[in-house]
């Protein structure tokens, strides 16, 4: 096997605009672009754009010598040394900086700043590939000549093995298993990279994540992002995702887009999902009804305490929160509620109504925002229930809602607000 030589290592920025001279020390040209073919875990300089308007390159075989001076050719160039851009092939410069990469570690989007680029040859044979992308504060400071002010920075690289092929030439880049790992971030580091996102970059960027995670991040982001990335959507996979999202947020989603669309979502949606919404819809904007959530758990009096707890075990990877278990009667009417600390250190074979608290702090579905926050405040719930005239329960109103609805401008409060968990959502259970 041929050993590989490496001649130089060099940024982008670096050899941009140098001098191209030919065998004879004559100018011939500067270094306008590069041709790349990507058809390898590292792409490849094909050839080098010479000129401003022409659509030709030097082919890189004429390339003798390459380095931040500047490069030189083998012989005199002539036009059977040119070549014009092939399908397969991109300019370097103009597709690949300034486009978004996801830097997984920081869960942000960041952009690509310079590329890393070495000259090596193998026998006889010379090449210069792309090694990395730098990401860093430092490769934007040494586009604009002056690395020098961060000279003991450390550099931030990406290797082009971790990195996908650009699916067309105005996509971002995107990383390999992005995937996978993505779906392990907190759906609230989702959303943060789905709003630092080009608006034309965010639908492409869920439809790469399951309808789950999908769900948890747009759950997580502002209501403006959201109806923009749901009307952007194909409408299967909108209402795929809607379904799995709270249905108090899907509501709201839905009560922003134009009436046709909401229409056509609602009626792809399973029909006791939709139902859901569609009552939720229902109510005026200022009412409890429009801010709870159907998602509660609700049990039976003459339910043991073990029993709930294996019940719970089931239904806890889809509920909204499980904090506190509700009591309701055949006809739903709320009887009681439960702490899950109380739960936890009851007798085993304890009824709940035993020991369930019939005090209830709840609100009418008709109440205004303001009762509501009297009384979250004022007894200091994680979740208040929400019932009709006749004390069937309805559905629940988290803090986080609360205070994302009621005090935007909330200062100090961000860590109590995100201490409510949000889970793959479902509807209302009674056992």
């Amino acid at each position: 096997m041929e050993q590989v030589r490496v001649l130089g290592e060099f940024f982008y920025s670096q050899v941009q605009g140098k001098p191209i001279y030919d065998e004879k020390g004559r100018k011939v040209g500067q270094l306008r672009d590069m041709a790349v073919r990507w058809d390898g875990i590292c792409p490849r300089v094909t050839g080098i754009k010479y000129a401003r308007g022409v659509q030709k390159h030097i082919g890189i075989g004429q390339i003798d010598r390459w380095d931040e001076q500047g490069l030189r050719l083998r012989g005199e160039l002539s036009e059977n040394d040119l070549s014009t851009l092939k399908e397969d092939e991109i300019y370097a410069g103009k597709w690949l900086l300034d486009k978004q990469i996801i830097d997984l570690k920081g869960s942000k989007v960041v952009r690509v700043n310079d590329i890393k680029l070495s000259w090596v040859r193998h026998g006889e044979t010379y090449d210069v590939i792309l090694l990395a992308v730098d990401i860093g504060l430092r490769g934007l400071f040494r586009r604009l000549g002056v690395e020098f002010l961060v000279k003991k920075m450390e550099q931030h690289l990406v290797g082009w093995q971790y990195i996908k092929p650009l699916e067309n030439l105005t996509a971002n880049l995107r990383l390999r298993q992005e995937q996978d790992q993505i779906s392990q971030l907190h759906p609230a580091d989702i959303a943060d990279i789905i709003e630092e996102l080009d608006h034309r970059e965010r639908a492409g960027f869920i439809n790469h994540l399951d309808n789950e995670t999908a769900a948890e991040a747009l759950a997580e982001a502002d209501l403006n992002t959201q109806v923009e990335i749901i009307e952007r959507m194909d409408s299967e996979r909108a209402s795929d995702i809607l379904e799995e999202m709270p249905p108090d947020e899907a509501a709201d989603i839905l009560g922003e887009l134009p009436e046709e669309k909401s229409r056509e979502l609602l009626n792809l949606m399973e029909p006791e999902e939709a139902e859901d919404v569609r009552e939720l819809m229902g109510y005026p904007e200022d009412t409890a009804g429009a801010l709870m959530t159907t998602e509660y758990i609700g049990f039976p009096a003459g339910m043991t305490a073990e029993g709930a707890i294996n019940r719970l075990r089931e239904l806890a990877p889809s509920a909204e929160t499980i904090y506190y278990l509700y009591v309701v009667n055949e006809q739903g009417v709320l009887q009681g509620v439960i702490s899950l600390r109380d739960l936890i250190i009851s007798p085993p074979q304890a009824a709940l109504g035993e020991f369930m608290r019939t005090r209830v702090v709840s609100v009418n579905h008709h109440d205004d925002h303001r009762k509501v926050l009297d009384a979250v405040t004022k007894y200091n719930l994680l979740a208040v229930p929400v019932v009709n005239d006749r004390g069937v329960m309805l559905g629940i109103i988290t803090v986080d809602d609360v205070l994302e609805t009621l005090v935007p401008n909330r200062s100090g409060l961000d860590g109590f607000s995100h201490f409510m968990i949000r889970r793959k959502p479902g509807r209302g259970w009674k056992a």
